[in-house]
């Protein structure tokens, strides 16, 4: 068999032919098949690469984000003149700035009892210094507004979660196609709205806002509500009777308007019944407390630890049932969106009505107690 030496031409046609353009250049006078300052740097690199790499991982190791932020709380302030409302003032303990957060969020706060209950963002959101929330003292609740009146001082270290938003502001021509803004508070309610109608106010939005409550002196920030001007109306029960759903969104109510809104249960439902078939208004409401239970069924639920069957009424929530036998189980949002309930069923099928859970945890067995029910008559759970 015999070969024939192409010529230089032909040989660098057929070299552009096959050019790898992926692997390290030949030297640049061909005297070797490999760059020697890339040899170098390749040898060097592998070397070196295990050692970087585990640096690194011991640094994210340190760095992991546990949900969990610490917070001195530097103020606080009766916002109410019946003096049942505190606002509280939080900062980061080494003076820096706090993760961002946008109108209508919230933060879980974590009590030294062990509690954690969720509080609406009322400061500035482009204020990053500081967090601000409002309490009001419920003294029949489950202790975490009492907690927050008698036990918490200037000075404090507290853990927080979050900021986390389940009640934005869609703001007109940037996520909505509403022209006008309707605010409608009531009592404490007005706590995820001030900072919605503040960024309404700095971006010259259409907007207007009802406020009310029992009596003047049961309104918190009333005088920083007013200060608005005529946007706002205040009006309380004990001057012109209980407002009716008209009266909360007003007389101009028309197309392209958008209502956020979050007070007691009754003014939403009144809301929610006389615009559900209202074209082209939105409604978006949030509830400080849990939802009615919807096409219900009675059943039993079951202590492991000590095998007492506790009662669930077709109207009444599991998270509701197992209090009454043990008080000390954790609850914060009650509405299905914050975990803190979160419970393990052993046996039975479960009616889930959160949207928080996965598939795979709800595989696994794990239920919200403050929504989700027993899909049959009965269910076991780990406590």
């Amino acid at each position: 068999m015999t070969t024939t030496n192409p010529s230089r031409s032909e040989q660098g046609r057929a070299d552009l032919e096959t050019l790898d353009l992926e692997t390290a250049p030949p030297h640049l006078y061909g005297r070797f098949r490999r760059d020697p300052v890339m040899r170098v740097v390749g040898a060097a690199f592998s070397h070196l690469y295990p050692r970087v790499v585990r640096r690194l991982h011991v640094a994210d190791d340190h760095a992991v984000n546990t949900g969990v932020t610490q917070v001195r709380l530097v103020d606080r302030t009766v916002v109410a003149e019946d003096e049942n409302v505190v606002a509280l003032r939080f900062e980061a303990p080494d003076g820096g700035q706090l993760p961002p957060w946008y109108a209508g969020a919230h933060l879980d706060l974590l009590l030294p009892s062990g509690r954690m209950r969720e509080y609406s963002l009322c400061g500035d959101p482009t204020d990053r210094t500081y967090y601000r929330i409002a309490v009001r003292r419920i003294p029949d609740g489950g202790g975490g507004s009492v907690e927050v009146h008698d036990d918490l001082r200037v000075g404090d270290v507290l853990s927080i979660k979050g900021p986390r938003n389940a009640f934005p502001l869609a703001v007109p021509g940037l996520g909505s196609r509403a022209e006008h803004l309707r605010f409608v508070a009531g009592g404490i309610g007005i706590t995820p709205i001030l900072p919605m109608i503040q960024l309404a106010d700095r971006l010259d939005l259409d907007w207007s806002m009802v406020y009310t409550g029992r009596s003047r002196d049961s309104l918190p920030f009333v005088d920083e509500v007013r200060s608005h001007g005529d946007r706002v109306t205040v009006r309380t029960d004990d001057d012109g009777g209980i407002p009716t759903a008209d009266e909360l969104i007003g007389p101009d109510i028309s197309p392209r308007t958008a209502v956020y809104s979050c007070g007691p249960i009754p003014m939403l439902d009144a809301l929610v019944a006389r615009l559900r078939d209202v074209r082209d208004v939105e409604l978006h409401h949030e509830r400080f407390a849990p939802p009615p239970v919807v096409d219900g069924h009675p059943f039993t639920v079951t202590l492991a630890s000590t095998g007492a069957a506790v009662p669930v009424g077709a109207d009444e929530t599991t998270l509701a049932a197992l209090r009454r036998e043990r008080p000390s189980v954790p609850y914060s949002c009650r509405q299905g969106f914050c975990g803190t309930c979160r419970t393990r069923v052993l046996d039975g099928a479960v009616d889930h009505r959160d949207t928080l859970l996965t598939t795979a945890e709800r595989d696994a067995g794990w239920m919200l107690s403050c929504v989700s029910r027993a899909a049959g008559d009965s269910l076991t759970v780990d406590i």
